[in-house]
């Protein structure tokens, strides 16, 4: 009877696993505006304006049928400074996202929008395009992406009219035409590319499908992975000098070894390494790399005598 009871004695720390999700669903609740529990952590940070003290917002929150993200907003009392931005609170995606949304009635102009720093966001019958890093992360809107876009031209008008006035009145007739799509008085077609796969656009008919909302998952390229910081660049590899520490063949003195990769025009990669003594003051080099043949060259010497030889 008793043995019928008993529990087995699992490793330590066994037992404290299971409350790690309930944890983390307390630290992100759903974003809701009749919750009262769910409020900001306010820190004081410095401003980078007037470095004064100012202060620092955090919400951390979840999105239905998302995932979760950190909502940050600074604000400074003393200059009047103030910057608001998300970021996700997990990781990079296994690919990006694309969200083509087509905007029919004013109820598409208020699903909600989460678009991160890396997304690309365009609308193809203006021929708009907003690059990737413009702009800071934000939980917004449809109409306040459009909102956001036609302050962000607005802000230099003034300047533009002084110096550039024909480029200004291009500009006012094109805020002119941001503003009839919140009118949404035509469909038009908002598209957020979005390589990291954080971003999103709020289905208000979910879980069943959005007729209006289309969603394309894509493998990333090699330039985007760069773009990320998920990936060193080629060329970036090439511009770098690797050292490490070795000994002086000579003096047996502690050296540095400068490596190098190099594309020689015409022929290939090849792996330069130089050796400096500041013991003793002797110097090497040398070039490395293999190739599985073997190459004899033959040069008959005539008039040019300056050629690179390697």
């Amino acid at each position: 009877m008793a043995a019928s009871g008993a529990v087995e004695a699992g490793p330590p720390g066994a037992a404290a696993a299971p409350s790690s999700a309930p944890a983390r669903d307390h630290l992100f609740r759903p974003i809701s505006a009749e919750d009262e529990e769910l409020q900001p952590t306010e820190i004081e940070s410095l401003c980078m304006n007037c470095y004064r003290n100012g202060m620092t917002r955090l919400l951390l929150t979840k999105i239905p049928f998302f995932r979760e993200i950190i909502v940050s907003s600074f604000s400074c009392e003393h200059c009047g400074w103030n910057n608001t931005e998300i970021q996700s609170a997990g990781r990079i995606q296994d690919q990006g996202v694309r969200y083509t949304l087509t905007v029919r009635a004013q109820e598409d102009m208020n699903r909600e929008v989460v678009k991160t720093d890396s997304a690309t966001t365009r609308i193809p019958e203006l021929d708009f395009e907003i690059p990737a890093f413009s702009q800071k992360g934000a939980l917004t809107t449809v109409e306040g992406l459009i909102s956001r876009a036609i302050s962000g031209l607005e802000q230099d008008q003034p300047t533009r009219r002084a110096n550039e006035e024909a480029v200004a009145e291009r500009i006012d007739k094109f805020i002119v035409k941001l503003k009839e799509l919140k009118q949404v008085a035509s469909p038009f077609t908002l598209v957020i590319d979005d390589p990291s796969g954080n971003s999103f656009v709020e289905n208000p008919h979910a879980p069943q499908k959005d007729e209006s909302l289309e969603i394309t998952r894509y493998s990333r390229t090699l330039q985007q992975e760069e773009m990320l910081g998920l990936r060193v660049s080629a060329k970036r590899g090439q511009r770098n000098v690797l050292q490490f520490n070795t000994n002086c063949p000579e003096c047996n003195a502690p050296a540095q070894t400068n490596m190098k990769l190099v594309q020689i025009p015409h022929f290939k990669e090849v792996i330069i390494m130089a050796t400096n003594c500041e013991n003793c003051g002797h110097r090497t080099n040398e070039v490395g790399g293999l190739h599985c043949l073997g190459r004899r060259l033959a040069l008959k010497v005539g008039h040019m005598v300056e050629r690179d030889t390697l």
